[in-house]
């Protein structure tokens, strides 16, 4: 599954890190960063190491179970599975991004990365947790397109235009990558021991570093958590502003129902998702307690990648039914 090359590769890359750790630091002047750790006690890294490695196999099955499904039934190719599983793609890279390290870590005990490292990590987490806001908004609007305008819905979202809201997603992840380059292009510390108040290189954690004034770093930090955060979610809103305005007037109970268990598994993501992620962004600034934040960030980097594929089979009479097809033709 690709798991076991990339932990041991991380692995080795860590352990020869750690080992010429301080040879490095006399030779030359480049800043190595330090993650907390959720919990000193050893026996209870243990228990996190076993809940890392299970979350991150059930995210990787359950994602690559959906886009297994959605690719062998033809009846599901339709936008919105398409981008249900680009979401299931876009998942197993952002879980990806942060969980093997963390494992490898708990395991060689040396919770150190490089500058370089720490910067890789942040884009890749930049690019792929935007992808996944964008992504979602698209979603709703798929929804909002197929509820409020059925007639014209394979005319709006042809493939056309479904490859272009993908194609945008991916470009709109790019200028927020951008502009957290340009806020800590001020970083310059040559500190043996720099610690990051959270289990991965957080690109709210990495912006503290740069050269700004307290003030202005909350500023720089609130303006592009707002923008970047603000524009998917209006999305969502006022996707669903206008679902919610289309079929309150309508008198059929069951219409009602079909609507609301289609757009329940949506919303719940959508509510676990940004709830805690932008707590976490917002809040970083504000809180005394570092370790309450990563376990915070723990819902959105880990759980939910975990539950996205869960939730969505299990609440969708197409998905499921496929999935019995396959099962039964396995077996």
């Amino acid at each position: 599954m690709g798991f076991y090359p990339v932990v041991f590769v991380t692995f080795l890359v860590s352990s020869k890190r750690c080992s010429r750790n301080k040879n490095m630091q006399n030779s030359t002047c480049v800043p190595e960063f330090h993650f907390i750790q959720l919990s000193e006690d050893p026996d209870i890294q243990t228990v996190l190491l076993g809940l890392y490695l299970s979350m991150y196999i059930l995210a990787l099955c359950g994602n690559l179970l959906i886009i297994l499904t959605v690719s062998s039934d033809c009846h599901l190719h339709t936008p919105m599975y398409f981008f249900l599983s680009n979401l299931s793609i876009v998942d197993i890279c952002f879980i990806s991004t942060t969980v093997p390290r963390v494992i490898v870590d708990i395991q060689s005990h040396c919770q150190v990365i490089s500058y370089v490292g720490c910067l890789t990590q942040m884009s890749l987490f930049i690019i792929f947790g935007c992808m996944d806001n964008m992504l979602l908004a698209v979603m709703a609007y798929d929804r909002f397109v197929a509820i409020c305008h059925p007639l014209y819905y394979q005319v709006i979202m042809n493939p056309s235009r479904c490859g272009v809201l993908l194609l945008g997603s991916f470009l709109f992840s790019l200028a927020e990558l951008q502009l957290h380059y340009v806020a800590i292009l001020n970083f310059s510390n040559c500190e043996d021991f720099i610690e990051i108040s959270n289990f991965f290189c957080d690109p709210s954690e990495v912006l503290k570093l740069a050269h700004f004034d307290t003030v202005t770093n909350v500023i720089v930090r609130f303006s592009i958590g707002t923008l970047f955060g603000l524009i998917p979610i209006s999305g969502i809103i006022f996707s669903y502003f206008k679902i919610l305005s289309s079929i309150i007037p309508s008198p059929s109970s069951s219409g009602k129902h079909k609507t609301f268990s289609t757009c329940g598994s949506h919303l719940s993501i959508v509510c676990l998702f940004y709830g805690t992620g932008l707590g976490v962004y917002f809040s970083s600034s504000l809180s005394h307690s570092p370790r309450n934040n990563a376990v915070a960030s723990v819902m959105y980097t880990v759980v939910t990648p975990m539950l996205n594929p869960f939730i969505y089979s299990l609440r969708n009479k197409d998905i499921k039914t496929a999935l019995r097809k396959i099962l039964s033709r396995a077996f």
